[in-house]
């Protein structure tokens, strides 16, 4: 499919329900209080009519600030979903010595922290691509990167991506909007750039016409467009956060950790603080006292307004009046009441999430073993399992790919294959835990030399383990005499 040419609107029109959602998925990830203000604008409402906290209108008067508090608990969730998949990074294992060590210097590049923020990022869009490029001028290998769901056309077949354009707006000194689209189909890659307006694509013109990109026209091929990849397979792959998409059926791409409920949740939660907040704001001690007591600024002077001062109200009466003292005023703060709202709602929306209380620090914290951790965080675990059959299929083609391109571009003589990838764990036990296992099942004569080291190791290859078990049975006397140096060969 080539790329589009007209001025067509932009993004796609049938992509604008689910651009929509991505919006408020990107508002309540962001954490910040315009982009909220700005997307409940015209939906200031939650579905049971109530008007929500983020779609009330700010208080435009001067002095005046937006007393309205926000929990960042949506980038909460998504920095779970992340840390859960990938704090341990995967392991990557190919049969050939020289690929397996050309893949390690190609992980140890990057690779766990491109892993890290596209796990973050699906998990508030509802999915991620992972696109590999290169560039030579940077670096003397190709490149892992990742794109935002936000940003990106994709062609589905039967849930299998065939092709996807992706793009970004460049740097503009003026009203025109620049746009870069990067289409990706198996064996090449196009490009190109439009000078349009905010909705519109406008008019295709030379990569040349604008300095971030003119570097690209000198790698593109006869056809003027179009850089060959060399390789058959396609140079991006999608992973979806989880599946299936509730609001769109029969879409192939992934729903947020987010959606309507959480919304709700969300906003809710803000609105708790704020009024927690609010008390106490409220609640500060004040002194109500007789104008005699105040000090004048002087004559033509006015008066002014100190929202921090101590002395708050002032009464038109003589000071010797009976009762016309300094009188103290301070109302109660409810801490109790919105501890007690505040916990109910975050651990609501984390099993709405799909996660356990626990993994966000709530519920008991008393020193527990690695086992246990996992009894106590077992939706966590569920749903850890559960997205990470969604990266399997993709991130080993990804990683094939790379390896492919790699041995087009850099390295010529390697042999690609398709790695496997090994999860890391998402909880790890502690020393002494893992010892008094392996002293349990030693006594019980269960287990074997070779099993303990790998169990106490579980990173080491084979070579490793091998020479650790070779030295603990020589220092053991438990070592077998190889029968081809003793002559006892029978």
């Amino acid at each position: 499919m080539p790329l589009p040419d007209g001025n067509a609107p932009w993004p796609p029109p049938q992509l604008a329900p689910l651009h929509r959602e991505m919006r408020i998925d990107d508002a309540w990830y962001s954490g910040d209080h315009e982009r909220l203000a700005a997307v409940y604008r015209d939906q200031p409402h939650r579905e049971d009519g109530r008007r929500r906290l983020w779609g009330r209108h700010r208080d435009q008067r001067p002095g005046r600030r937006d007393g309205r508090m926000h929990i960042p608990l949506a980038g909460d969730i998504a920095t779970t979903s992340a840390d859960l998949l990938f704090t341990e990074p995967p392991v990557f294992t190919v049969e050939d010595t020289a690929t397996q060590d050309r893949l390690d210097e190609l992980v140890e590049a990057g690779l766990a922290k491109t892993l890290l923020e596209a796990a973050e990022v699906a998990s508030a869009l509802g999915g991620v691509y992972l696109r590999v490029t290169w560039d030579a001028s940077l670096a003397p290998r190709p490149l892992l990167t990742t794109v935002h769901a936000d940003a990106a056309v994709p062609d589905f077949r039967w849930g299998v991506l065939t092709g996807v354009t992706f793009w970004h707006e460049l740097a503009s000194d003026t009203a025109t909007v620049w746009r870069h689209l990067e289409r990706h189909e198996p064996g090449h890659v196009l490009h190109g750039l439009y000078q349009g307006t905010p909705d519109r694509l406008g008019t295709r013109v030379p990569l040349t016409e604008h300095p971030e990109v003119t570097a690209l026209a000198d790698s593109l091929g006869p056809q003027g467009d179009t850089i060959e990849t060399g390789i058959p397979a396609l140079t991006a792959a999608y992973i979806p956060n989880v599946g299936p998409n509730r609001r769109h059926r029969g879409s192939s791409l992934g729903r947020s950790d987010y959606g309507a409920p959480l919304y709700d949740l969300m906003d809710a939660l803000d609105e708790a603080w704020t009024s927690w907040m609010r008390d106490i704001r409220l609640g500060r001690a004040r002194l109500i006292v007789p104008d005699g007591y105040l000090r004048d600024h002087g004559p033509g002077r006015g008066a002014s307004f100190d929202a921090d001062r101590e002395i708050w109200q002032s009464l038109n009466i003589p000071p010797t009046e009976n009762g016309a003292g300094i009188t103290l005023s301070q109302f109660a703060i409810r801490v109790e009441e919105h501890t007690r709202t505040t916990d109910a709602i975050v651990q609501q929306a984390v099993r709405s999430a799909g996660y356990s209380v626990q993994s966000f620090g709530l519920g008991d914290s008393a020193a527990v073993t690695a086992t246990e951790i996992n009894a106590r965080e077992r939706r966590s675990m569920t749903t850890r399992k559960k997205k990470a059959r969604y990266w399997l299929p993709a991130l080993p083609d990804m990683l094939h790919v790379l390896l492919m391109l790699d041995r087009r571009l850099f390295t010529p003589n390697l042999a690609p294959e398709r790695p496997r990838v090994e999860f890391g764990t998402a909880v790890s036990e502690e020393p002494s835990s893992v010892a008094q296992t392996l002293v349990l099942l030693s006594q019980a004569e269960a287990i074997s030399t070779d099993t303990k080291v790998r169990r106490l190791h579980p990173e080491w290859d084979e070579t490793a383990v091998r020479e650790e078990v070779d030295r603990i049975l020589a220092e053991t006397g438990a070592a077998v005499p190889d029968p081809m140096q003793t002559g006892q060969l029978v």
